[in-house]
């Protein structure tokens, strides 16, 4: 069973949801990642997202293409952020790693050596923003032939023909994009995303975490009581970008620890 199995697995037994944090590599700067991943376990994270700076996040709105400049300046790039997490796995072995990014790094790399180097640094899964479920067939077996989890997104405008897609290539979770454009957007709107979840369930068999819009322990806890898992990235990116650098380990753990104590309270079924 793969860690992100494992730790769903575990969670269900224990009747709890699963945080997520997304942070971008190498933000604010290369020598504090690994030490903001330990801080980010150490509060509660059950997963982290790990994104890999590029110069055109299309996906991602301000808070986060600011993430990607910052840590562009210091010259990070996928074989940077493949070592961190090998440094990383040096003192914790359990907790899953996804990255998160775009094609352009991995296409420069090949699937067969970026699969390979990934497993060899310790990375359970990985979401590519812009790879279609259709076109994916070839980079799920990529994956598949190293144990890496194949993430997928889908949104409120996503056709019942590609949930149907993601439903038979992805494993680990599917990411749900809980609103209509750019990461850090705002207006949750609840009950939309508790009536997409059970579309979604009635195809897809494995968890499902929604993101985009949770900026607060009230809106963590909503979204768990609806989801399998909370992620949560803008927010996060904001704590450490209005931090001076010698507290953006207390500052972003107290964050995500009230996040987590606030999906603690959710009410599950």
């Amino acid at each position: 069973m793969s860690r992100i199995a494992t730790v769903f697995d575990e969670l269900r037994r224990q009747n709890r949801k699963a945080l997520i944090p997304f942070i971008t590599a190498g933000d604010p700067e290369p020598g504090m990642m690994v030490p903001l991943m330990h801080e980010l376990v150490k509060a509660g994270a059950d997963i982290i997202e790990l994104g890999v700076p590029f110069s055109d996040p299309m996906a991602d709105g301000p808070t986060i293409q600011r993430s990607s400049e910052r840590a562009l300046k210091h010259h990070v790039g996928l074989k940077d952020v493949l070592a961190m997490v090998m440094a990383f796995r040096q003192s914790d072995p359990i907790t899953p790693v996804v990255l998160m990014g775009y094609a352009n790094p991995i296409e420069a790399m090949g699937y067969g050596a970026f699969a390979m180097r990934a497993k060899e640094c310790g990375i359970d899964g990985v979401l590519t923003v812009d790879y279609p479920p259709e076109e994916s067939a070839e980079w799920v077996e990529f994956l598949r032939s190293q144990q890496i989890d194949a993430i997928f997104l889908l949104s409120p405008t996503t056709p019942q023909a590609r949930i149907e897609e993601v439903a038979k290539m992805a494993s680990g979770y599917v990411y749900y994009v809980s609103l209509k454009g750019v990461t850090g957007s705002f207006n949750l709107d609840l009950s939309d995303v508790a009536n997409k979840l059970a579309l979604l369930r009635s195809a897809i068999s494995i968890p499902i975490g929604v993101g985009f819009g949770i900026r607060d322990g009230a809106t963590a806890k909503a979204v768990a009581e609806l989801a399998d898992a909370v992620v949560v990235g803008s927010r996060i990116i904001e704590e450490i970008e209005n931090s001076p650098q010698a507290e953006v380990l207390t500052n972003v753990h107290g964050l995500v620890k009230t996040l987590r104590n606030a999906i603690n309270e959710a009410r599950t079924k």
